[in-house]
């Protein structure tokens, strides 16, 4: 625009207007034909220039569009650029994990009333898969995230659960917070000493008289300053983590252990509650109590040790008129005799139920060899054997029921 007014005072100036210009008349013709040739060669020369202006114009316009595009480009690149060490931190502060157990073998059942069992068979089971996600929000707050999967062949369903999901506050080594699901006070503790999860789960676990996580409120620690003692005390829903479901009250978990000695321990523990079994609408008449004890010591090379439980009412006992009583140990070992192969056994034997049903009994053990493949990731040859008895009515006349599996295979570990 501004060129166009510019071209329009030139032309002004002088004394042109519109497509003609108009000059005073010439008393000659020669004159007024050199006038008009003049006045010709003006017109082209300020079309020249209106059309020189033009371009100029459209040049200007289209400098301000690249300036206007670039500064938007910078400013997006700022802000990628002060993005990336957000997202950088953020993963810096994530780590992820994870935790399989496996088997590949041959299992014999056979039921002394009905002969062999469906459960015998040779097939493959992933017993467990984890999945973690932790994050470190600060020195303090962190958040957990841990999933199970597992197949097992006899049953052929799979299942997933989120096994941990919890917010973390640690406050001190010997107050350490955690809110949601996560690991109870005993299971865990015991399986980090005897060392073979990945072929059976601990005495507690393996014959449900435990929980290995569970929905509430957990707080644990080390105390003294060489670790000396430790402690762990839950608060939950009762129904493990496999049922967040709420309860009408809660149940309480708690361990105490004392370390003599780098690698030795003594721990106690107890467990009191419904089980998640009592609600509003449902009376739980019994409370479901367990007592536990562990003498163990763990090293690179030498693992020992022994676990006691008694437990009274545990179960569906909790909605029964009727109290019952349940007690078990279970013995370990295992000894490495090279940089990459262990021997180890184990042997389990409960009484599990010591007023209704006195003849209720189980004997397990196992033997195994365990090779090292590689970091992270272990095979055992292992050989199992359970004996399960109970009484039974029917058919009749009444007698005593056993169950006898014998299992051999391959059992593994992949952790990462």
């Amino acid at each position: 625009m501004r060129s166009k007014m510019l071209v329009v005072a030139i032309a002004a100036g002088l004394g042109l207007a519109g497509a003609g210009v108009h000059a005073a008349p010439a008393p000659q013709d020669a004159q007024s034909a050199a006038r008009s040739a003049e006045v010709e060669q003006l017109k082209a020369q300020l079309a020249a220039l209106q059309a020189k202006m033009d371009e100029l114009e459209q040049r200007t316009d289209a400098q301000s569009d690249i300036n206007v595009s670039t500064g938007q480009n910078i400013e997006a690149l700022q802000k990628s650029q002060a993005a990336a060490p957000s997202l950088e931190k953020a993963l810096a502060d994530t780590s992820f994990s994870g935790k399989m157990y496996f088997d590949f073998s041959n299992i014999d059942q056979k039921n002394s009333d009905t002969g062999k069992t469906d459960a015998s068979g040779t097939g493959l089971d992933v017993k467990r898969f984890y999945l973690g996600v932790d994050h470190q929000f600060n020195d303090i707050w962190s958040a957990n995230l841990t999933t199970d999967f597992n197949y097992v062949s006899n049953d052929g369903e799979t299942n997933l659960f989120v096994k941990k999901a919890y917010v973390q506050g640690k406050f001190d080594p010997a107050a350490v917070l955690r809110i949601g699901s996560a690991d109870m006070p005993w299971i865990p503790f015991v399986e980090s000493y005897y060392g073979f999860r990945y072929v059976e789960n601990t005495l507690t676990d393996r014959l449900k008289y435990a929980n290995s996580a569970d929905w509430g409120l957990h707080l644990f620690g080390n105390l003294g300053a060489n670790k000396a003692a430790n402690y762990a005390v839950s608060v939950v829903n009762g129904g493990g983590y496999k049922n967040p479901g709420r309860s009408k009250g809660v149940d309480i978990e708690g361990r105490v252990g004392f370390v003599p000695f780098e690698g030795m321990i003594v721990a106690v523990g107890g467990y009191s509650g419904h089980l998640g079994k009592e609600t509003e609408s449902i009376d739980a008449p019994q409370t479901a109590q367990r007592g536990d004890l562990m003498v163990a010591y763990a090293d690179k090379k030498v693992r020992v040790g022994a676990e006691y439980f008694t437990a009274k009412n545990w179960g569906n006992l909790v909605l029964s008129p009727v109290e019952d009583k349940a007690d078990g140990y279970s013995l370990w070992g295992s000894v490495a005799l090279t940089d990459d192969i262990a021997l180890f056994a184990r042997y389990d034997n409960a009484k599990l139920s010591k007023d209704l049903d006195d003849e209720a009994k189980d004997v397990y053990y196992n033997l195994g060899l365990q090779y090292q493949v590689t970091k992270g990731f272990k095979l055992a040859a292992v050989w199992k054997h359970e004996k399960a008895e109970r009484s039974v009515a029917d058919p009749v006349p009444p007698h005593v029921q056993n169950v006898k599996t014998n299992e051999i295979g391959v059992f593994g570990e992949v952790a990462f």
